[in-house]
């Protein structure tokens, strides 16, 4: 069962929605090279409101995502792309469904 989860809240710039969009999209293909990633969405709520969760089986998992590649890019392009800087919220999974 997966143990801890992150969920970060993106806002994009004004004129940025589409790039953060792709950026998200383009994204996948890092994290499929994380081994400890267990599952990992990047969502959109609206224009400009967009979200990326994902969850590990321990804080190792968590902790290698934070420091891993998509991580890296996202701040490396915050100024340029969200409107406020990415909140990382950090949560315990109480519960689980996933393919098995």
């Amino acid at each position: 069962m997966t143990a801890v989860s992150l969920y970060v809240e993106l806002k994009a710039k004004p004129g940025k929605e589409e790039e953060v969009a792709s950026f998200l999209a383009s994204a996948k293909s890092l994290v499929d090279a994380e081994p400890g990633t267990v599952t990992w969405f990047a969502v959109r709520f609206d224009q400009s409101t967009f979200a990326i969760f994902d969850a590990f089986d321990d804080e190792a998992g968590r902790d290698a995502h934070l420091a891993g590649k998509v991580a890296e890019a996202l701040m490396a392009n915050a100024d340029a792309l969200l409107a406020v800087a990415p909140e990382i919220r950090k949560a315990n999974v109480l519960a689980d469904k996933l393919p098995s």
